[in-house]
């Protein structure tokens, strides 16, 4: 083998080392909390929210819309029994609207097209015999100018959160630890 031949060699070997060190690596999934899967009992706090003003506020509905939504759609799945006192539950679901001021992408834009504030909900659950933090699920609320739009675009991320804890739930029913208990 020449020298210019065993070069060409070499770079080859390097651009393929170079390309496979470039792509993402599989990692296998951690573990979803087997109590998520095998809860029966749920009780739904409300967490409250934090409309940032009182005379002009983000949503209708008042602080319990976001409650009254996810608890109805909880109820319509029919997964859990849905209690109405923390010591019955197997699991404790904490449903909050927060309205921080601005937004994902407010570093990227202009004062004049950035969303001043970034509400989004937040479902914390928990396990209820030791209040152990098990998982978080977060849905963002498209900003909006006009108070109707800002109305549909609460209901759409409501119905996000919901198909989020719904699949959660899905999923930990399927894993290998969840199915041994």
């Amino acid at each position: 083998m020449t020298l210019r031949a065993g070069l060409c060699f070499t770079v080859l070997l390097l651009q393929a080392a170079f390309v496979e060190a470039g792509q993402p690596k599989q990692t296998a999934s951690g573990p979803l909390p087997t109590q998520i899967a095998t809860a029966q009992k749920v009780f739904i706090a409300n967490g409250g929210e934090d409309q940032p003003f009182s005379e002009d506020i983000l949503f209708s509905g008042g602080s319990e819309r976001a409650y009254d939504n996810f608890y109805a759609a909880m109820k319509t799945w029919g997964k859990y029994e849905l209690v109405g006192s923390p010591t019955d539950a197997d699991l404790l679901v904490e449903i909050e609207l927060s309205s921080p001021r601005g937004g994902p992408a407010i570093a990227t834009m202009s004062v004049a097209e950035a969303p001043p504030y970034d509400p989004q909900f937040r479902a914390t659950i928990r396990d209820a015999k030791t209040n152990a933090l098990l998982w978080t699920v977060i849905e963002h609320v498209q900003w909006a100018i006009l108070h109707g739009n800002r109305d549909k675009n609460f209901d759409l991320a409501m119905t996000r959160l919901v198909s989020d804890v719904q699949g959660l739930a899905a999923r930990a029913a399927t894993t290998p630890t969840a199915a041994k208990q």
